[in-house]
């Protein structure tokens, strides 16, 4: 019986596939399947799986549906227990798939069927004695960010609850999706992790940090660089609809001030990026899906669950320096 499936999005990503897959076919741990979810690409990435690698499962898209609705069709395939997503652009060390089965089946002070994903040790491709991520939290300025990110590895070797799992090398238990929805396709792509994540959270479960499965990370494959219009676009678009979606309006309130002041120091610093104008567009673009898509609905049932979110935005304000 296999325990998990694992997605891989592709667009245009074939330079890349040989050592992903081949870092794939070597686990430790072999009772899983995979599956290339290819958006349309143009680079015979589809030929190349199909030719070198026929146990990989083929779902191809005819034009680049977005990260979202590409690993929502993977889900939607899987037949397992957990889903692992794993970014086109990475190799894995040898005990990935056993040390992510690990982590998200331990048990913990909470029943570990609260336990919704666990992220990987994701280091730099070309040097990794650096962290490329360690975990995503969320704060409230409005800012997602990677713990870690360019900093010594070495530093996070200790399991940790995080805010959300990075998509881009992560396991997720099946049912929950099942539970609070799928990732949301409005996202397109940015930002879609961690809103999946706060979903989870306002229901009552926990993501956690996996420093025993190490994946090494190129990083920007599909965008081409870490700061772009689109990524800009989309970025700053989706972090306005994510406030929107999973924040009541009296926590809005409360957080308004110091969101107000994440928004003007973002601007401040993409308008020295020469990136001002794609910024703004994106939070115009933001304003607006606020105003035609649902917001996540209100249960008091998961009151305190919103109170321990809150905390958590203030304090992340502070865990950024770490």
């Amino acid at each position: 019986m296999q325990i998990a499936t694992i997605v891989i999005p592709n667009y245009n990503g074939m330079q890349y596939l040989g050592p992903c897959l081949d870092s794939l076919m070597i686990q430790s741990r072999q009772d899983f399947s995979v599956v290339l979810i290819d958006n349309g690409s143009e680079d015979a990435s589809v030929e190349f799986v199909e030719t070198h690698y026929p146990e990989v499962a083929v779902c191809r898209f005819d034009r680049n549906e977005g990260f979202c609705r590409a690993v929502n069709e993977g889900i939607r395939l899987s037949q397992t227990p957990y889903v692992i997503l794993l970014n086109n652009d990475t190799v894995c060390d040898e005990s990935f798939v056993e040390e992510l089965v690990r982590a998200i089946e331990a048990p913990r002070k909470e029943a570990a069927a609260q336990t919704f994903s666990c992220a990987a040790k994701m280091v730099q491709m070309n040097d990794p004695e650096r962290m490329d991520n360690a975990g995503d939290y969320y704060c409230a300025f409005g800012w997602a960010y990677a713990l870690g990110k360019g900093k010594p590895a070495a530093r996070y070797e200790k399991e940790r609850e995080i805010f959300a799992s990075c998509a881009a090398a992560a396991i997720y238990r099946k049912e929950v999706f099942e539970e609070i929805g799928l990732f949301d396709e409005t996202h397109f792509a940015y930002l879609e992790d961690t809103d999946v994540a706060y979903r989870a959270r306002i229901a009552g479960y926990h993501n956690y940090y996996a420093p025993k499965a190490v994946v090494r990370h190129v990083g920007s494959a599909t965008s081409g660089s870490p700061y772009n219009e689109f990524k800009i676009r989309y970025s700053s678009r989706n972090s306005i609809y994510l406030i929107y979606k999973n924040m009541p309006w009296p926590q809005i309130v409360l957080n308004f001030p110091l969101l107000l002041a994440g928004f003007l120091i973002k601007m401040l610093f993409f308008a020295q990026k020469g990136y001002l104008r794609e910024y703004v567009r994106g939070l115009s673009a933001g304003k607006a899906l606020c105003c035609r898509e649902k917001k996540v609905r209100f249960q008091r049932k998961n009151l305190k669950h919103y109170g321990r979110i809150q905390i958590e935005l203030w304090v992340n304000l502070f865990r950024r320096l770490m």
